[in-house]
């Protein structure tokens, strides 16, 4: 996802024109849709892999920060986008050692997602910044780190 992406969503309802720019909520809207997609990745994996760690940790972080998201959208009053969000294929058919893989991969982009394109595209509005901060932050200091952790258990474990 770039600036060119964010800039082709739906114009925002009249009353939250005056809030926030297209990009801002092009940047929300594609922020609820990455957590959904890796909320609903976790749950198949779960699926697969009852109780298992670190992503039966990580579902719940994730629905905390769909929360987070929404809350924005109800403040903004903003229309919140219907899901369509797909899990990752992998999810079905990885290995646990591979699952943990993709998960420091995935946790490594979104990371970068955050600090190049939706933390910018936040602008000066303090509350989206605040909000991608804290869900950039829970990438790099907790996900990240667990996934990590997992891949040198080798059996998730």
């Amino acid at each position: 996802m770039n600036e060119t992406d964010l800039g082709q969503s739906v114009p925002p309802p009249p009353q939250a024109r005056e809030h926030l720019t297209p990009l801002q909520i092009s940047a929300l809207s594609f922020a609820l849709e990455d957590e959904r997609k890796a909320y609903k990745t976790y749950g198949l994996i779960l699926d697969r892999f009852p109780g298992q760690r670190p992503f039966v940790n990580i579902i719940e972080a994730e629905n905390r920060h769909i929360e987070a998201l929404l809350r924005l959208y109800q403040k903004f009053e903003l229309e919140v986008p219907v899901d369509r969000t797909q899990p990752d294929p992998s999810a079905l058919t990885a290995s646990l050692q591979d699952l943990c893989a993709i998960g420091v991969k995935s946790e490594r982009d979104n990371v970068r997602l955050f600090d190049t394109v939706l933390i910018p595209a936040a602008g000066d509005n303090h509350e989206i910044v605040g909000v991608f901060t804290k869900l950039r932050d829970a990438s790099a200091h907790r996900h990240l780190p667990a996934f990590e952790r997992c891949l040198e258990r080798r059996n998730c474990r």
